[in-house]
């Protein structure tokens, strides 16, 4: 029964079993051929998507073969374009050239022409100047057969009547340029010059060159004598300055080249005097104070100068050697006084010009800056001012109008010039300077000798203290066109050999007179 049973089981597992592997090949056959139609489907896909994928490449390779082949015709084109026009452009100068060389051609045979003809007319010159030569040889010794002179003397005879009518029509035509110019040039001068006289009125100081020292008595020489000399010796070695004391009364003079130390020996004596101890020791200390407070004082001066006339920037060294210069005098004019003076006075002309104002009082006020130590180095104060304001960083302008003021260089600025007619004005006005009798009496005399040494010249008369000459010259020996030329001689001879502060005028009068007498 069991095995039945086992029998049974096993015919039915075989069963199964077959049953599954008939199914399950029938499976796999089907997705076999699923997949073999699906794999039919892929490939006809395939082909179906390659063939558009080519289309469309063959239409884009054909639309890119179409664009290139456009762009290349139309490059092309224009390419043949640009050919033809430069083939056209390099025919036109072909063209151009052969006319060109046509035209060459047609001027070298003119040229030519012309050089053969101008060759014959150069022989036939060649041959009259020879002829005209000899002629003129031939009258030229007949001349000198005629005349007794020879070509030389005549050639000096004609050249001297060439120089004398030269000389006259250069006479007219100069009398003729200043008329026409002189007018308006003087009035316009005059306008400026009559304008910074009347903005600006300048105190006066006359300083002597000597001072000065009123004693309470007589008994007070003794004193600043001291034993053998010894109180007068020691100021005289501490303030090197020369004490005279002589017969005058009451009085002690002070003698020396240094103003500044004049001025310190002044009031050191003063306050000695004041003081009554008068010994070697209390003079020295006596000066070292002065000494001290003239340097203080010196200092004020150049910076209240500056500041008067609205100049700042400046170097003290500077500043100190303008004060100085209040101890300084020129014809008895303050030199400092003076300064200012010029620096207003320049200052206004250049307001009237247009010019830097101050600028231009800044050249004023330092260009006799040389003279607060030309007595301690050689050489022209403008010269030495100039190089004093180069060496304290003054600029090229300004150094170059100190020395030009009294033109030991030549001007070369209109400020150069504004400095010298300030200079010239502060120095000419009335009261401004003074000089010794003789030495004015001596100036006279030799204006009037400088003129009378001009031939045609009969009397020369010196007026206005010096500063306008008169000259009167014989009618028959000078024309009027020759008093021009005279006047100028006569200028160029005074500032050739006189040293004048200003300006002198020179006139010359030529006079012809005609008398007649009736008589019965």
């Amino acid at each position: 029964m069991n095995t039945t049973i086992i029998l049974f089981v096993a015919c039915g597992f075989i069963v199964g079993f077959a049953l599954a592997f008939l199914i399950k090949g029938k499976i796999a056959t089907r997705r076999i051929q699923a997949a073999k139609e699906e794999a039919v489907l892929l490939i006809k896909d395939a082909k179906r998507r390659s063939a558009t994928l080519l289309k469309e490449a063959q239409l884009e390779a054909k639309d890119r073969l179409f664009k290139m082949k456009s762009e290349f015709d139309t490059e092309t084109k224009e390419t043949r374009s640009d050919l033809k026009k430069r083939e056209q452009r390099l025919l036109h100068k072909e063209e151009t050239i052969e006319k060109k060389m046509e035209q060459f051609e047609k001027r070298e045979q003119e040229i030519s022409k012309k050089e053969r003809v101008a060759q014959q007319k150069s022989d036939v010159l060649a041959k009259r100047e020879k002829k005209y030569h000899d002629l003129i040889e031939e009258q030229k010794q007949q001349l000198e057969k005629i005349s007794s002179l020879t070509a030389d003397q005549a050639k000096e005879l004609l050249i001297r009547a060439m120089e004398n009518e030269a000389r006259h029509e250069g006479a007219k035509l100069i009398k003729r340029i200043e008329n026409e110019t002189n007018e308006q040039a003087d009035r316009k001068a005059k306008k400026i010059i009559a304008t910074a006289i009347q903005r600006y009125a300048g105190d006066y100081v006359a300083e002597r060159t000597v001072s000065v020292v009123n004693l309470p008595s007589d008994e007070m020489k003794g004193r600043i004598i001291g034993r053998e000399g010894r109180n007068i010796r020691a100021l005289e070695a501490a303030t090197g300055i020369d004490l005279i004391i002589d017969d005058t009364p009451e009085a002690v003079i002070l003698s020396g080249f240094n103003p500044v130390r004049r001025e310190v020996a002044r009031l050191s004596l003063m306050k000695l005097i004041s003081d009554g101890r008068i010994h070697p020791a209390r003079n020295e200390d006596v000066v070292k104070k002065v000494e001290k407070e003239v340097g203080v004082a010196i200092k004020e001066a150049g910076e209240q100068a500056a500041f008067d006339l609205g100049v700042h920037g400046m170097h003290s060294e500077l500043v100190k050697y303008i004060g100085q210069l209040k101890f300084r005098s020129s014809y008895a004019q303050n030199v400092l006084q003076h300064s200012i003076e010029v620096g207003f006075l320049a200052g206004i002309m250049a307001s009237e010009l247009g010019l830097k104002v101050k600028l231009a009082r800044r050249m004023g006020l330092l260009h006799d800056i040389g003279k607060a130590i030309d007595h301690e180095v050689e050489g022209p104060h403008a010269v030495i001012g100039s190089n004093l304001a180069k060496k304290h960083g003054e600029s090229s302008k300004i150094v170059h109008a100190i020395a030009a003021h009294h033109e030991d260089v030549p001007p070369i600025t209109v400020y150069d010039l504004l400095v010298q007619a300030a200079d010239g004005l502060s120095g000419a006005r009335p009261g401004a300077r003074k000089e010794l009798l003789e030495n004015y009496i001596k100036r006279l005399e030799d204006l009037e000798g400088i003129a009378n040494a001009f031939k045609g010249v009969s009397n020369t008369y010196a007026i206005q203290a010096g500063r306008e000459l008169r000259v009167i010259v014989e009618s028959e020996k000078i024309s009027d066109e020759e008093t021009t030329l005279l006047s100028r001689d006569i200028v160029k001879k005074i500032e050739e050999s006189l040293t004048f502060p200003g300006q002198i005028k020179v006139m010359v009068i030529r006079e012809t007179r005609a008398i007649e007498y009736a008589n019965k």
